[in-house]
């Protein structure tokens, strides 16, 4: 028999109070961030740990996800980056795109090219994406929260308890002002003001970054944790879970991991005795089912290849892999414009969000790369142009634009959409067997139509805003919208192959273009991998708890709602420790 209502009641409400009292009470000493006397390097690490909850990534759900476990229970994350807190400028708005594009061995980010030819990037860093990201923060729609078969109470509360450390309304100035405006001019309504809900039509979202420009992570969230009862290594390398074969279950059992730190040597670490402690896996969407091949579950074939020993044959892992596909416009300004992230968004009922940035710093390279191209489109005098200028004013509109993007911080910003979903997905395999090498992944962008449509739709939004009377003083009169698609055919944005053409269709341009938002997901998927309490199907104390297990990306960015599932099942994982039901 399971639990009566009344006990289930008082037992749920003793358990809220708890965590209320734990998350609020102020005479109990947090550290405070950057001060985490529990972040230390793996190089400290003794040869072997015990623990109630191993995390492998302290990333956007790892963090939220660890500070919670340690209300309750004995929890280790092992994080292969380094810490954010070393260096907070370099994550500050103003260094946005000089950060997201390191390529340095000690960068926050891992470049990686996907095999459709699109340039993207992983984070390497404790507190994960959030560390790296445009900042924008929005909750998903109740719809994804139902479907998700999250509960719309705790959901909620859960990302009440997320805001309060990291979420922050924007102050709106002139670029972002102007995008809004032109949003509801050209018919994306209605206007829902600022709000962290998923709404159809213009609002004004939150941000990560507060008043100064100061980056507020998922790393933040430690703040919550309880420092007696975690610690947190960084630049420590997970190699493998290690299992043994449970006899009474007739089934694998998660027990341990290796981990490798900045110096080469091996540790291990275990999981404590008692039954309800487990290995839990928060890598992200790539990392998470590597880690899972790596250690022996996935693809029986695939792991053979690469000589692993196959633990669970489960051919799902590292299957319905997705992108949000991202196409953009440069609108150079003819007036100098703030430094903003995404604030200000459309939501589409035709299924793309409309987003802008402006007066990013670019750097000396890439200004210097950016005019170098343009002199060249410029000089090519023979040979034909994808867009026809009129001859007055083409040597006038290409001048304008040279002088715009030849800063080193861009005078003008983007506009760009993102699509819901995305329906297309692909697959990730690994190309090595060493976890620091990136896995090969491929997203098929718009190999669906229906993805194809939306993108076309939200171009047209996109030109619709460009050239509409809200928008206007930010645009130079002579430069037409089809030169600023023809600028775009002439950035080497991504390596896929180029048809430009006097009758360029917008289709063929968002195929063309399409860049990565960095909002992909799946390879570990609820009901494929994963059940709905986020348990590796086939394997006990093993769950995976992150971005991995989406079948599409929740709202309009979904870090708000990665952390929040950190924190959701955390608070879960507790009460079935403490309270389980009686059978």
């Amino acid at each position: 028999m399971g639990w009566g209502l009344k006990t289930f009641k008082c037992s749920f409400l003793i358990w809220s109070l708890f965590f209320i009292s734990l998350s609020y009470s102020e005479n109990f000493d947090f550290e405070k961030a950057p001060k985490f006397k529990f972040v230390k390097e793996a190089t400290l690490a003794p040869p072997i740990l015990y623990y109630d909850y191993i995390i492998i990534g302290g990333g956007t759900c790892g963090c939220p996800l660890a500070a919670t476990l340690s209300q309750g229970a004995r929890v280790l994350v092992l994080e292969r980056g380094g810490s954010p807190y070393t260096n907070p400028e370099k994550i500050n708005i103003y260094n946005f795109v000089s950060a997201l594009s390191d390529i340095s061995p000690s960068a926050f980010a891992q470049q990686f090219i996907s095999r459709d030819g699109v340039l993207n990037a992983r984070a390497r860093v404790l507190g994960g994406g959030s560390v790296l990201n445009a900042g924008f923060y929005s909750r998903a729609s109740l719809r994804y929260i139902m479907e998700s078969g999250w509960n719309e109470t705790l959901a909620k509360i859960a990302y009440k308890w997320v805001e309060k450390k990291v979420a922050f309304k924007p102050t709106l100035l002139q670029w972002q002002a102007a995008v809004k405006d032109a949003l509801l001019e050209v018919g994306v309504l209605p206007y829902n003001g600022f709000t962290l809900d998923h709404l159809y039509g213009t609002k004004i979202g939150g941000t990560i970054f507060d008043k100064d420009g100061n980056r507020h992570t998922a790393a933040d969230l430690l703040e919550y944790a309880d420092p007696r009862r975690i610690s947190v290594y960084v630049h420590a390398t997970v190699h493998k879970i290690l299992f043994r074969y449970n006899i009474e279950r007739r089934r694998p059992q998660a027990y341990g991991v290796i981990f490798k730190d900045a110096l080469g040597k091996m540790h291990k670490a275990y999981l404590g005795k008692r039954s309800k402690n487990e290995i839990i896996v928060s890598a992200g969407a790539l990392g998470s089912p590597q880690i899972l091949m790596l250690s022996g579950i996935g693809p029986a074939s695939h792991l053979k290849a690469h000589g692993i020993k196959v633990v669970l044959d489960q051919p799902l892992v590292g299957k319905g892999m997705a992108d949000n596909p991202m196409n953009v416009l440069v609108v150079p300004s003819p007036l100098p414009v703030e430094v903003s992230l995404i604030q200000t968004v459309g939501v589409t009922k035709f299924g793309s969000f409309i987003e802008t940035a402006s007066g990013l710093s670019i750097g000396h390279s890439w200004a210097e790369r950016l005019q170098g191209i343009f002199e060249f489109v410029s000089n090519q005098s023979g040979k034909p142009s994808s867009v026809m200028y009129p001859p007055e004013t083409k040597e006038e509109s290409v001048g304008d634009t040279i002088r715009s993007l030849s800063n080193p911080i861009l005078k003008g910003g983007v506009i760009l959409e993102k699509i819901i979903g995305p329906r297309s997905t692909g697959h990730l395999e690994l190309v090595t067997t060493n976890p620091n090498d990136n896995p090969s992944v491929t997203f098929n962008y718009f190999k669906d139509p229906e993805d194809l449509k939306k993108c076309v739709l939200g171009m047209k939004t996109i030109i619709d805003v460009i050239n509409s009377k809200s928008f206007s003083k930010f645009r130079f009169k002579n430069m037409p919208v089809e030169a600023l698609i023809d600028l775009m055919y002439h950035i080497p944005m991504n390596l896929r192959p180029k048809h430009a053409s006097p009758t360029l269709s917008l289709e063929q341009y968002c195929i063309d273009t399409v860049l990565t938002i960095w909002h992909y997901h799946g390879g570990c998927q609820v009901g494929k991998v994963v059940d709905l309490n986020y348990r590796v199907l086939g394997v006990d104390a093993l769950r995976v708890i992150d971005g991995s297990t989406f079948y599409r990306s929740p709202g309009t960015n979904p870090q708000a709602t990665v952390m929040m599932l950190g924190r959701y099942m955390g608070e879960k994982i507790l009460r079935k420790r403490y309270f389980p039901a009686k059978k």
